[in-house]
């Protein structure tokens, strides 16, 4: 005899929570891998992660890692060109933005 019970947690999918820094987190993990102690702003939108390599997504993740001081601006000549130093913190094994 079927049952008219619905379980609701069995029909539907948890809802995707965003995390509202994953695309600054994505910068700062490829960031850890990044061969150089500086990058600037054209090294990522070329090498950088995918869903980064657009000049809004790129620029509101490095306004987060400055913020929690992954990264350093750096003074350059010309006023358009962007760079930063990567400040590295030790032997992390998984870094976060928040830390």
């Amino acid at each position: 005899m079927p049952s008219k019970e619905k379980f609701s947690f069995a029909d539907e999918r948890a809802p995707k929570i965003k995390q509202p820094h994953s695309n600054a987190q994505q910068l700062l993990d490829w960031l850890q891998r990044w061969g150089k102690s500086t990058v600037t702003a054209k090294e990522i939108y070329q090498y950088g992660p995918h869903p980064i390599r657009d000049r809004e997504s790129a620029i509101s993740s490095v306004e987060v890692l400055v913020k929690h001081g992954w990264l350093v601006p750096t003074q350059t000549r010309q006023r358009n060109y962007r760079i930063w130093q990567i400040v590295r913190k030790g032997p992390i094994v998984h870094p976060t933005v928040a830390g």
